[in-house]
């Protein structure tokens, strides 16, 4: 399977990197997967009995926004302050090795692939970026970039005042993310990356495409479910499943039983 996805990415014209929460663990982020995942990376909640997705609600911004931003101002500091892991390099040297178009989906609202020189306007973030902000009451279309100091209280988890706010109407703001029953998420930004994303596929349907496919789970399988729509409508794309504990894939596409770097070391290394 190594040797047979070395070949893939050694022949590819295209690579289109989809990513799920998993490729940012060996970055240092923390693994959300279940409950205990969830209260090892944030023992506040844990005592509260919360789950992820009891925080990740947006209604928090209007009954309790020190609450709310206690939970998405640490992830904004702790995205802001990680550093991306080689594997995020391994492939753009590979993508410049073959001077081959790329194309990210990705599930994360880390911003980590821009961080790690991926262009802004070929990514495509599908639940939306903790960096880019929007009134919680969408007040308007407006989506603006998060450039806020926000400072937490770690104990309580709760962030201390000045809280950010819509610069027209002057509530609370809430980062441009899709949450859990969330009803007031502006989609604008990440429709544009959608249509990128299209007419992406559309020009390079024909070319040999190479899909690596890191830590994205079928628990919520909508970077799974991509990878493979192209694997199986474009018949010259081969998707490579890198997942350490759900690497299942049909064949002639590729399982990898391996964290996102541990695979990608393994495939560069016969290369």
């Amino acid at each position: 399977m190594l040797n047979r996805s070395a070949e893939i990415i050694r022949k590819a014209e295209v690579f289109i990197i989809t990513a799920g929460a998993g490729m940012g663990v060996d970055s240092g982020l923390p693994d959300f997967r279940g409950n205990h995942g969830f209260w090892n990376a944030y023992p506040a909640y844990s005592r509260l009995g919360l789950s992820f997705i009891d925080c990740a609600n947006p209604q928090h911004f209007a009954d309790d926004p020190a609450f709310g931003w206690g939970f998405y101002g640490h992830r904004t500091n702790l995205y802001r302050e990680t550093v991306p892991h080689e594997g995020f390099h391994i492939i753009k040297k590979w993508i410049v090795r073959n001077s081959a178009e790329y194309f990210v989906v990705t599930s994360n609202v880390d911003g980590q692939f821009q961080k790690a020189g991926y262009a802004d306007d070929r990514t495509l973030e599908v639940h939306g970026s903790i960096h880019w902000l929007q009134c919680q009451k969408s007040c308007s279309c407006s989506i603006w970039k998060n450039d806020e100091v926000i400072v937490i209280e770690e104990t309580a988890m709760r962030a201390v005042q000045p809280l950010p706010r819509c610069p027209d109407c002057g509530v609370v703001s809430r980062p441009n993310i899709l949450m859990f029953g969330d009803w007031s998420w502006l989609p604008d930004r990440t429709r544009i990356q959608e249509n990128a994303f299209d007419r992406f596929l559309a020009a390079n349907a024909d070319r040999r495409i190479a899909v690596i496919e890191m830590g994205a789970g079928s628990a919520i399988p909508t970077i799974r479910a991509t990878s493979e729509r192209i694997g199986w409508s474009i018949e010259s794309a081969d998707v490579i499943r890198i997942n350490p504990r759900e690497p299942e894939i049909k064949p002639p596409h590729i399982s990898l039983a391996y964290g996102a770097l541990e695979g990608l070391l393994k495939i560069d290394a016969l290369l």
